[in-house]
């Protein structure tokens, strides 16, 4: 390990996936940029895994060009899956325009992944040209660090490389700039991964990866119920998801199966939206004409997906403990949501007595069309303003009587509500675009993070 520089902590590689075997990937090459500007690094991030005290040229090294990490993956693999597509099954995808870069543990001994985006074509690029634009990898970041400081779990986008390249898209204007982005997250395997093998009828390959996702996700050994175990697991996992999502107002745009992580971490940021307000019909992609992914339907598209994952499982397990476990889900997310909502508000949850609450509050929010933001924003500490009308007057009452975990008395309260709304995210997009100035970004991503540790 002697390639890399002396940091906070010691990186410690891994090439866990290379257990699995050459059926869960392929070996791909990186493409090669006529330019590697930096405009993100994630040191917050990077320190967790020991990555923190590399050069600027060191970063560029990894990760423009992917030179390997010492002691970790040899080449970038490029992941194998399948997936429903607004529930249409599709055999034909997989990583089309990313790889796998590397594994490390965490400070936490989780494994850790570092995947690509915009990174060139694999075997699965079909007719794409493997590219990501700069304005895509500008839009997770914000995506990320909102969703971070809303204690949403989530990937987090570790670095921004501009490529110089001019990219052409049909639905922005082109030629638009272009750009490679790296992300952390605890694990790329998806549902679409066990639906892959679903439809092959690989049930040995099908044991190895429940095998995999046991013991690097959720710390646990293969054994005769370990589809029903990983299956529960997925289940807790997916339903807090969901539950977070709403509290903090957010749609991703994109819940098909191959974007549902087995570790119940939200990643992947297309065309997601935060909802202005309380909006049940609210979509983020234009394209999904019908609603499927709509503000409120996530929680049943999410479990919708789980289900997904339960019908790939029958492949090596009895039906009855996968029902079990897929029977939990409306109850865990209804004390998730419950949870996600009060943590918001800053006051400590009761359990089983908050159900009325939360219902007070979400058909106050529906009927007065407040913004999402500003009402948690102003009523934190448990206390609702008599600015919000009468149709608050059940969750005013309710909440009065609840104990605040944390009072108004950080700086990030003094000043207005924090949000991510459209209008904002194509302000600052317009800034690097028109003029190249970067610094509106940057201000944006430092407030947010101080309202992230306002709100921990």
């Amino acid at each position: 390990m002697a390639d890399f520089p002396q940091a906070s902590i010691l990186p410690r590689p891994e090439c866990a996936i290379e257990a699995l075997g050459d059926a869960f990937y392929d070996r791909v090459e990186p493409a090669r940029f006529p330019q590697s500007i930096l405009r993100w690094r994630n040191d917050r991030a990077a320190a967790e895994v020991g990555l923190d005290t590399l050069t600027d040229d060191e970063w560029l090294a990894r990760f423009a060009r992917f030179k390997p990490l010492p002691d970790s993956l040899p080449t970038p693999l490029a992941l194998r899956y399948h997936g429903h597509q607004f529930r249409q099954y599709n055999p034909e995808i997989g990583d089309g325009r990313g790889f796998l870069f590397a594994q490390l543990r965490d400070q936490e001994d989780r494994l850790m992944d570092l995947g690509t985006k915009g990174s060139g074509r694999t075997p699965w690029s079909r007719f794409g040209d493997g590219r990501l634009t700069l304005k895509g990898a500008v839009r997770e970041l914000l995506a990320t660090e909102m969703l971070q400081a809303l204690g949403v779990p989530t990937s987090r986008t570790f670095s921004i490389v501009e490529t110089g390249e001019a990219l052409e898209r049909n639905d922005e204007p082109s030629p638009t700039r272009g750009a490679v982005l790296t992300r952390l997250s605890h694990g790329h395997i998806r549902i679409g991964t066990f639906q892959r093998l679903a439809y092959l009828r690989d049930a040995e390959n099908m044991a190895a990866l429940t095998e995999y996702c046991l013991r690097h996700f959720y710390g646990e050994e293969a054994g005769p119920d370990a589809p029903a175990r990983l299956l529960g697991h997925v289940v807790d996992r997916a339903s807090t998801l969901a539950a977070s999502y709403m509290a903090a107002g957010f749609v991703h745009g994109v819940l098909n199966t191959d974007n549902i992580n087995i570790s119940g971490e939200s990643f992947d940021y297309g065309p997601w939206r935060f909802a202005p307000t309380w909006d049940p019909g609210f979509t983020a992609a234009y394209f999904d004409h019908a609603g499927l992914y709509a503000f409120a339907r996530q929680p049943e598209a999410i479990h919708w997906n789980v289900m997904q994952l339960a019908v790939s499982l029958r492949a090596i397990s009895d039906a009855p403990p996968l029902i079990e476990a897929l029977e939990r889900f409306p109850d865990v997310y209804q004390a998730a949501v419950a949870r996600a909502i009060l943590w918001r508000l800053g006051v400590i949850p009761r359990g089983a007595d908050d159900q009325p609450l939360i219902e007070a509050i979400e058909r106050g929010l529906r009927e007065e069309s407040v913004g999402i933001d500003a009402f948690f924003h102003d009523s934190f500490g448990g206390v609702i303003p008599p600015a919000y009308g009468d149709a608050f007057g059940e969750a005013r009452e309710r909440l009065s009587s609840y104990t605040p975990r944390k009072y108004r008395d950080d700086p990030h309260w003094a000043g207005p509500p924090l949000s991510m709304l459209i209008d904002e995210v194509e302000t600052l997009w317009s800034a690097i675009d028109q003029h190249d100035d970067w610094q509106p970004l940057y201000h944006k991503v430092a407030a947010v993070r101080a309202m992230g540790q306002a709100l921990a």
